[in-house]
């Protein structure tokens, strides 16, 4: 009986990790939405439409969102908050006013021109695109190569898209160097994204190799920024009596929402010797101290696998 429970067990797990790799890959896209089938124009130049709302929790942010069409109709879309530092040309009291704006968000990678107007703090209108060849040279020199045809060879997108992509989510040279002298490995434009976006750099490399965790490549920190997963929560797992656990532990107690307050209370009722892929079991089937007690009271064995087989009502006494 064990090993059905084993199995059942097994196949939530795979499921909740797979669903790391799968938010990864979704926040990426929604992040910058920029990797498939854009209309390129001559000169390094994309159009398209922007749309605009006001921050609601912070009076200094802006959300814009920037449509382009692909010439079989396709929409390619990518929102974003940003600082109204970021857009020269445009206030938070102009977007309140209402009204014509010009605005631009320049960046070392291009810029975008934006031309509408405001009506009760929502806008919309028309934008530009223009790329900076300098910033791909630059790249280039780094190792990091936006140039259309080597991205053709394999399959890619156009150097324009990456252009765009780089612009809005403030992707600079700086960023590029600093992931470069951190030991990451070879790396290429598209985990300049994902540094970018999920706020992957040297400084929280570092961090997580003091932590005890050295070889931490940038998908297990993109991880890590997601379930946050940082060096202050692994003294707190190490508190809890697990140390030198795996990364990916560490990922399935922030998956299964493994607390102190939890491992305390489980460990209450007698499970003190108890290991981080037993806690999640426990997790898993929403097994608690009154369900231990309740157990217990009916005669069930203090074992992991014996209350898990109590809740799905299997050899109930």
């Amino acid at each position: 009986m064990s090993k059905i429970i084993s199995k059942k067990v097994f196949v939530r797990l795979v499921v909740g990790l797979a669903l790391v790799t799968n938010l990864a890959f979704t926040v990426l896209v929604a992040g910058s939405n920029v990797l498939s089938g854009s209309t390129v124009i001559a000169q390094n130049v994309l159009t398209g439409d922007w749309t605009a709302s006001l921050g609601k929790d912070n009076s200094s942010k802006i959300h814009l969102n920037f449509e382009r069409r692909s010439e079989k109709g396709n929409k390619n879309q990518m929102g974003q908050s940003y600082d109204f530092a970021d857009l020269q040309g445009l206030s938070r009291e102009q977007a309140l006013s209402g009204g014509p704006v010009k605005f631009s968000l320049v960046r070392e990678a291009g810029r975008i021109d934006c031309e509408g107007s405001f009506q009760n703090g929502k806008g919309s209108g028309t934008f530009r695109f223009t790329g900076n060849q300098s910033f791909v040279s630059a790249m280039k020199s780094r190792g990091f190569d936006f140039d259309e045809a080597s991205i053709a060879r394999d399959g890619r997108h156009s150097e324009e898209d990456r252009l765009f992509a780089a612009t809005t989510l403030n992707v600079t040279t700086a960023l590029a160097d600093d992931l470069s002298s951190a030991g990451f490995g070879k790396l290429g434009v598209d985990d300049l994204f994902k540094a970018a976006i999920f706020k992957v750099d040297s400084k929280f490399m570092r961090e997580m190799k003091a932590s005890g965790f050295p070889n931490l490549g940038m998908e297990d920190l993109v991880k890590a920024r997601i379930f946050k997963i940082d060096a202050d929560f692994v003294s707190q797992v190490t508190q809890m009596g697990f140390d030198k656990e795996p990364f990916e532990s560490l990922v399935k107690m922030r998956i299964f929402k493994i607390t102190p307050e939890y491992i305390t209370e489980v460990r209450n009722e007698g499970l003190t010797n108890i290991a981080v892929e037993d806690i999640v079991k426990l997790r898993i089937f929403k097994i608690d101290s009154q369900f231990i007690r309740d157990a217990k009271a009916d005669g069930v064995p203090l074992e992991v696998e014996r209350l898990v087989q109590r809740r799905i009502g299997v050899g109930r006494n």
